[in-house]
């Protein structure tokens, strides 16, 4: 089924939707929601909010692309059930791993202020991923993205794991670079 046949039948509050979501969107969003919290039972009752969150927020949303609306609310979802987990430890996880990687080079914070802050955030490291070599581009995003181990998304684009972790190394000092000169305090 099409996506747009799909948020149609959000649309029309139609039981089929949830269903369809999962029949095509399932795997993709259960993986997002594993490497964060490398727990598949963990990984399941995020995937099932998802849907819940999904019927919840279709309509009013109506979103562009469906697969980038489920991928953002599974991987919310999941890094508030991880960030539960881990609020009285530290741990070494690849979730947690890459958050401190991406530390050094973005700010953080809560207040109201840092929220549009944290929009125009976004958008300047869009920017900035569109200026990168397509191979760069994808090896950011499944590392900061979807939480994969620099092995696996070495792994995965066929590059050794040595020069993986230089990419990214590189790339968080560029975008360090870029935001800064954009006005962004790190």
């Amino acid at each position: 089924m099409k996506d747009e046949e799909i948020l149609d039948l959000y649309w029309n509050r139609s039981e089929l939707a949830i269903p369809e979501t999962a029949s095509k969107y399932g795997h993709y969003c259960k993986e997002i929601s594993y490497n964060i919290l490398h727990s598949s039972e963990d990984a399941e009752e995020c995937v099932n909010d998802t849907w819940l969150k999904t019927w919840n927020n279709i309509p009013p949303q109506r979103p562009g692309r469906l697969a980038a609306f489920l991928g953002r609310i599974t991987r919310n979802l999941s890094l508030d059930r991880y960030r539960y987990y881990n609020a009285a430890k530290r741990g070494l996880s690849q979730t947690e791993l890459a958050l401190e990687e991406l530390d050094e080079c973005i700010p953080a914070g809560a207040r109201p202020e840092e929220i549009v802050e944290g929009k125009m955030l976004t958008e300047l490291i869009e920017k900035f991923l569109l200026t990168q070599p397509r191979q760069k581009r994808e090896l950011f995003i499944r590392r900061y993205w979807y939480m994969y181990s620099v092995k696996d998304a070495a792994k995965d684009m066929g590059i050794k794991v040595g020069t993986a972790a230089s990419i990214l190394q590189r790339m968080r000092e560029a975008l360090k670079s870029y935001l800064e000169k954009e006005g962004i305090e790190i």
